[in-house]
């Protein structure tokens, strides 16, 4: 195990796309430490912030107030991450594997167009969780991001393939245009969920205000649901007693576009 224990306050955002399990693994401390960052607009060393005890391997562990450092895992594909304390944006971004656990909040952009592995944020996620970049026609394509508290506007955005479970609420414009793949929020769903969905799901268990392009369908109970809901329950999220086997309002859209996704509203009564 590597851990990185921050050595100084960050005054200006630090971009660490190196730190990922595949460049540490096999190498020194002092070579861990030579890996370059920016720090603003300036080039720096990885050691000029963080002091580095451990040889390299495939666990990483950060200690620290990392609310200012970009990219942590980005595109990694094998290996895990835990920061304790809290991370900044595009954390896990682009990532085709392997583990991170976040004990805090996690900046905007987090898992961000991965392609695979598993992200669990304790704490609260920004916007564009497992969303896609700014004219990307893809977000999230496979993978699973766990979230403990609330998510930002457009989690789950252009998404393709995987699931994103959150615990809390979401923002505004939560599974937007997804192509695929399933996104459960289990606290109250922000405005025009859903807004232009082609394909996949999104569950809530509260009464969301649907676009008037989603269609009700019937009331029944989706065998998918119970095991999906059972295998959160067991991973620690807090899925109420009766809904794993419980009735959902079946809605189907977006019309607008082609109308083959769902939102399942549980059915409370």
């Amino acid at each position: 195990m590597t851990t990185l224990a921050l050595k100084t306050r960050l005054e200006a955002p630090l971009e660490a796309a190196g730190i990922v399990p595949e460049r540490f693994a096999g190498r020194p401390s002092g070579a861990i430490a030579g890996i370059p960052v920016t720090y603003g607009n300036e080039p720096a060393r990885l050691g000029d912030f963080f002091s580095v005890n451990g040889d390299g391997s495939l666990e990483i562990v950060l200690e620290g107030d990392m609310s200012r450092v970009k990219n942590i895992g980005a595109a990694m594909s094998r290996g895990k991450i835990t920061v304790r304390g809290d991370a900044g944006m595009h954390l896990g971004a682009e990532m085709r594997g392997g583990e991170i656990e976040v004990h805090g909040n996690a900046g905007d952009w987090a898992g961000a167009e991965m392609k695979g592995g598993k992200i669990r944020i304790r704490g609260n996620a920004g916007h564009g969780l497992g969303g896609a970049y700014r004219g990307s026609r893809r977000g999230m394509d496979r993978g699973v991001i766990l979230v403990d508290g609330n998510a930002g506007n457009e989690a789950g955005s252009v998404m393709r393939r995987g699931l994103i479970a959150v615990a809390g609420d979401a923002g505004d414009f939560a599974g937007a245009f997804m192509i695929a793949g399933t996104l459960a929020v289990f606290g109250h769903l922000g405005m025009r969920a859903g807004a232009g969905l082609l394909r996949g799901t999104i569950v809530t268990f509260t009464r969301p205000e649907l676009l008037p392009t989603f269609r009700y369908d019937c009331s029944y109970s989706p065998g998918f649901l119970r095991l999906l809901l059972e295998d959160l329950r067991l991973q620690g999220m807090p899925v109420p007693g009766d809904c794993a086997g419980g009735r959902y309002r079946r809605y189907s859209g977006d019309f607008n576009r082609l109308g083959k996704g769902e939102i399942l509203v549980y059915d409370q009564r």
